[in-house]
């Protein structure tokens, strides 16, 4: 994946996040779905814009820490 290709696949999410927010849709399957967008956004963030692609052990890492806390916030929001 290019850095151009990671730019619109961005957007793509970002758009889609802001479609689910604007729809209406309400309570924990709305945030879950936000959530998810994220998740995968900060994952080509950190992977194509911060290089992380290039160092598989600092990107095991940030992945793990990473999925650990959207983790948490997916229960906190199916809780609530």
């Amino acid at each position: 994946m290019t850095i151009t290709q990671a730019w619109l696949f961005l957007i793509a999410l970002s758009l889609g996040s802001t479609v689910l927010a604007w729809s209406g849709v309400a309570g924990g399957w709305a945030a879950l779905a936000i959530l998810a967008l994220a998740w995968i956004k900060a994952q080509i963030i950190l992977r194509r814009y911060l290089g992380l692609a290039q160092a598989p052990s600092w990107s095991r890492g940030f992945a793990l820490v990473l999925g650990l806390y959207m983790l948490g916030m997916m229960g906190l929001a199916a809780a609530g």
